[in-house]
């Protein structure tokens, strides 16, 4: 389970001009809904018209929510069988699932390579203790968590590509995907809808955020971005960046916790110690592939900044900005490349 940091999107853009000197497709709208992927997602995009917008806007809404259905793992829904059905059958025998299921449980396998098994979509079992613990301002039991990540083996989860079925080696294994879902959906659902619906637009679910085209769809202003500060006293923020056809995603301990003696524990656990993780207060990824950003900033914020640095550094592509325990600012090499405020 990951619940993914806001990330206040800055537009500045002027009020929108219904005359006849508005150019075609130069007028943007937005709406934001909380119903999908538990968690505040908002679309803002330019179009012809307000009626346009909302039609697309409809076609855009229904396809997001078929998404949000079939990597539920909480509810199961009449005539699929999502990942909910797979942590809840694929024990007994393979299940047969939609491709996109297929897709994304393969990413999820990549990832775990990359990120030397520290973001696992087999660690549902451990992550279920804390779920309960979240709600229950109780720590798990330590017996109870260690018998839990005995059934996190990724090797576990067997894909059949073919035939579009998944099957669990171990009955206790549990899929959660969180660490890497609304990134991976994003990405898709962006793509999709420059094909189909928008030639510009800016996604922000749950805080992933996802840009395609240009701000004003004027073919050279890029969108700016501000990063949330994890210190609620600075309102100032960790950096306003620029950017286009990029994506942004941020992770940290400050929105998603709880409190027990005076310690903070926050929603990412980190696989080795099956605590959550406490290296720094927040790390945002900036990439193109906003799947891969997601999945980064799981990985990076379950290892030291140092250790982190090391990694960005040989991922082509992919620039970060950390937050650590003192709330300093660390940058990675290029990041500050982006930056129009800080």
């Amino acid at each position: 389970m990951k619940k993914l940091i806001s990330i206040v999107l800055i537009l500045a853009i002027s009020a929108v001009c219904c005359s006849c000197s508005v150019p075609l497709n130069n007028q943007h709208f937005s709406k934001s809904f909380s119903e999908l992927f538990d968690t505040v997602s908002t679309i803002t995009a330019y179009d012809t018209d307000e009626k346009a917008f909302n039609e697309h806007y409809k076609v855009f809404y229904e396809r997001l929510k078929q998404y949000h259905e079939l990597f539920d793992i909480y509810d199961e829904y009449d005539g699929i069988n999502n990942l909910k059905t797979l942590n809840s059958k694929a024990f007994k025998a393979p299940v047969e699932v939609d491709e996109r299921i297929i897709e994304l449980l393969e990413y999820g396998k990549e990832i775990y390579k990359i990120s030397d098994g520290k973001t696992n979509i087999c660690f549902g079992s451990v992550l279920s203790l804390w779920h309960t613990a979240q709600k229950t301002k109780k720590l798990p039991d330590e017996n109870e968590l260690r018998e839990a990540a005995t059934h996190t083996d990724i090797n576990s989860l067997v894909i059949n590509k073919e035939k579009k079925t998944v099957f669990f080696k171990d009955k206790h294994l549990k899929l959660d995907v969180g660490a890497i879902a609304k990134g991976w959906v994003a990405r898709e659902i962006c793509e999709w809808a420059k094909d189909n619906l928008w030639t510009s637009a800016m996604l922000s679910l749950g805080g992933n955020v996802c840009t395609f085209g240009f701000k004003n769809n004027d073919s050279q202003t890029k969108w700016n971005v501000e990063i949330e500060s994890p210190n609620e006293n600075d309102k100032k923020g960790v950096a306003i960046i620029s950017v286009h056809d990029i994506s942004v995603v941020t992770s940290g301990d400050y929105q998603r916790y709880f409190e027990k003696d005076g310690k903070r524990y926050c929603h990412i656990i980190n696989t080795e110690t099956l605590y959550p993780s406490d290296y720094m207060h927040s790390v945002s990824v900036i990439c193109q592939d906003s799947a891969l950003a997601d999945a980064l900033s799981t990985t990076l914020f379950n290892m030291s900044i140092e250790e982190g640095k090391a990694l960005i550094e040989k991922t082509d592509g992919a620039e970060a900005v950390w937050v650590d325990n003192e709330y300093n600012t660390v940058y990675s090499s290029n990041f500050r490349e982006y930056i129009v405020s800080a």
